[in-house]
């Protein structure tokens, strides 16, 4: 997170990215090349189960605009342009996916020293509109995240996020899904120099009564390698080791355990990005 309090999207980000990044059980590989002209194209294969899923993307950078178009196995296509900075801390985003004519939309970012505000709006006759702000500093942020629906007349999404940034602390809480989920995040820096850290995730909902209570830790063996590991309130445990064995080539085996029910398989995940 850069100067001021970022977006709403960045409240809670830490503990989410210890606790959920890079665990996966299915087969990933994913190879990015680039052409003499500066065009990098991605080329992604991911195995779930017997199901085999692909796509290809292109992304070319032209000074401040960044063009990206994506293929994939069902033949749909998503395309996204993004402008950084037509003016000062403004970003515009707009993003299609085709055949889907309701799909296209309009999004503008603005990060202030004080505040962060994100919006956007479908491009059909009855649009949904979303709206994000967050207002803060580096240490505090308060911020809600709507969205409305103009067909129906209703708020599809009603959330609300407190974020708290201490040197090697961060402390979140947030109201989602209308009122009914509570999430409170914590992620702290035990070690800066082998980047070892410690999260937590308390999720309650109201409505039915149940709390899933999720803790993790990281710790980088060498400047290359890291593992992670994450047990929650049902016994499940999770575990992963990733290695960056050449520059932005990282190779990454997890794995998944119901500690309940051990006689079950574990769950083994592969993921293999190559990049020249």
């Amino acid at each position: 997170m850069g100067k001021g309090p970022g977006l709403y999207t960045d409240i809670g980000k830490k503990a989410r990215d210890l606790l959920y990044k890079d665990y996966q059980a299915d087969h990933k590989f994913t190879l990015t090349t680039y052409t003499s002209n500066g065009v990098a194209i991605t080329s992604t294969g991911t195995k779930k189960g017997e199901l085999l899923l692909a796509d290809i993307s292109t992304e070319l950078k032209n000074k401040n605009i960044t063009t990206s178009v994506k293929v994939d196995t069902s033949s749909k296509l998503f395309a996204t342009v993004t402008v950084d900075e037509p003016a000062p801390g403004l970003k515009t985003i707009f993003s299609f996916i085709a055949p889907d004519q309701r799909s296209g939309k309009v999004e503008l970012q603005y990060q202030h020293e004080y505040a962060g505000i994100s919006t956007s709006i479908g491009l059909t006759a009855n649009p949904l509109v979303n709206f994000s702000g967050v207002v803060g500093n580096n240490s505090v942020t308060v911020g809600t995240d709507l969205s409305f629906d103009t067909a129906s007349g209703n708020f599809t999404k009603l959330n609300a996020g407190l974020n708290f940034t201490h040197s090697d602390l961060i402390a979140s809480l947030t109201l989602n899904d209308k009122g009914d989920t509570l999430n409170a995040s914590y992620y702290h820096i035990v070690s800066p120099l082998t980047n070892t850290a410690v999260g937590a995730e308390l999720s309650h909902s109201f409505s039915s009564n149940e709390n899933t209570l999720t803790i993790g830790t990281q710790h980088a063996l060498d400047p290359l390698t890291t593992i992670k590991a994450r047990l929650n309130n049902y016994g499940r445990a999770s575990a992963l080791i990733q290695h960056e064995w050449r520059p932005k080539s990282l190779i990454t085996i997890s794995g998944e355990v119901d500690t309940g029910a051990i006689e079950k398989s574990a769950k083994v995940g592969l993921a293999l990005a190559l990049k020249p």
